[in-house]
C-alpha cells in the first residue's frame, strides 16, 4: 500500500499492486485495475518512486539498487505515449 494525497489536501491508501496507469492532463490520476479512478496531486515521478519504493519493502531479500534520477528520467522517456 503507498500513501498518496487528493487534491483536496485527504491522505488516501492505494494498493500498489491494484494500479493499471497513471496519467497526467495535467492533474495526475491513477487508474486501478477495477476501473476507479482518483485525482491525486503527487507527479507521476513521485508515484512510481513510491511503487518502487513499496516493491522493496515486500522483497528486501532482492537487494534493489536506489533508483537514480538518471534512471527514472529514461523511464520517462520510454514510457512516454503521448
Amino acid at each position: 500500500m503507498i500513501e498518496l494525497t487528493r487534491i483536496n489536501n485527504k491522505k488516501i491508501v492505494v494498493n500498489a499492486e491494484m494500479i493499471e496507469f497513471i496519467e497526467s492532463t495535467p492533474d495526475t490520476i491513477v487508474t486501478t485495475s477495477s476501473g476507479k479512478k482518483v485525482i491525486i496531486s503527487e507527479s507521476i515521478n513521485e508515484v512510481i518512486t513510491k511503487v518502487i519504493e513499496y516493491r522493496r519493502l515486500c522483497f528486501p531479500e532482492k537487494k534493489y539498487k536506489p533508483l537514480t534520477e538518471e534512471e527514472l528520467e529514461f523511464y520517462n522517456r520510454n514510457t512516454d505515449t503521448e
